[in-house]
């Protein structure tokens, strides 16, 4: 295995940074690992490693303002979420369409990493793709009230403010990941006070774009996230109206992983329950011909989704 730094450039010119992770072998395919809000590509490290112990290739990245792709005066950048979903997304994907050369390309999207395979023009060039804790972010979907009213304290009212003095948002202090872009954090913000999250934002689309994609789709969700519940996830996914969905809700104490959450599929002591079964589905994708129009799909493992 070896893994490289790597460059490329969104439509609108602003460069990102990511690593390609190679096999020693020629790949069988190439995963993209879209990332979650605010979170740097070094906690995807582990698991693009495993990939390529299977036979694939993967590219991990960072959005524009997050890890290596922040830029030196974060309170200067002009950014919004859908930036991330549309532009670097796209960016990431074109680049490795343009690397990789008639090799199938699949994703793997964590949180706002899979709201973006619903969302991206370049969805249609994958063969499949994987949801891992994608959900619609409405806070009203939060079923425990404590957590709820934290969430909502920190989107709300603890944001904003230290957006409005500082000029970005200081996720590392208020428990979001890294720090963030304010254009970034105000949409998030606004769209997670809306009933059907961004699908009630008329300015984006949502609802059509979704419902464009037809591709086969494993949606991931587990017991003790309290953001992605299997409520919130079935609303994103009914979205799909013309995909393959194959909703699996996992129990982690039943599948011996210890506690996931919303971002511990993706550390390696959960990885190793839960890694395999993503690889094998992966692989299963790619020696399954691609046909246009399946019916969704909703099959649950664990527990019912």
């Amino acid at each position: 295995m070896t893994s490289q730094p790597i460059e490329f450039s969104a439509a609108d010119g602003y460069v990102l940074h990511g690593t390609l992770w190679s096999p020693d072998a020629p790949p069988r395919a190439l995963v993209l690992i879209h990332p979650a809000t605010a979170v740097p590509e070094r906690l995807y490290a582990g698991f693009a490693r495993f990939l390529t112990e299977r036979g694939f290739a993967a590219l991990t990245y960072n959005y524009r303002g997050i890890g290596a792709s922040r830029p030196a005066r974060l309170g200067a950048l002009q950014a919004r979420m859908r930036d991330w979903m549309e532009l670097d997304v796209g960016a990431a994907t074109a680049w490795a369409r343009q690397a990789y050369e008639g090799l199938p390309l699949l994703a793997v999207g964590h949180s706002v990493g899979g709201h973006a395979i619903g969302l991206s023009a370049t969805t249609p060039h994958l063969r499949a793709a994987v949801l891992v804790a994608a959900h619609a972010g409405s806070t009203r979907l939060i079923t425990q009230a404590a957590e709820r009213l934290k969430v909502r304290l920190i989107l709300r009212v603890l944001g904003p403010l230290m957006s409005a003095l500082l000029g970005y948002v200081p996720g590392k202090r208020l428990g979001l990941g890294e720090d963030m872009p304010a254009g970034v954090f105000r949409e998030w913000s606004r769209w997670t006070t809306l009933p059907h999250y961004f699908f009630d934002d008329p300015t984006l689309g949502a609802a059509e774009r979704y419902a464009k994609q037809q591709l086969p789709i494993l949606a991931l969700g587990f017991d003790d996230d309290p953001w992605a519940n299997p409520a919130a996830i079935g609303l994103l996914v009914s979205y799909l109206t013309r995909a393959a969905v194959e909703r699996r809700q996992i129990d982690p104490h039943a599948a011996g992983s210890g506690p996931v959450g919303h971002m511990g599929f993706f550390r390696s002591r959960p990885g190793t329950v839960l890694w395999p079964d993503v690889a094998d589905w992966l692989a299963q994708a790619l020696d399954t011909p691609r046909t246009a129009g399946r019916p969704s799909l909703s099959i649950a493992a664990g527990n019912p989704a």
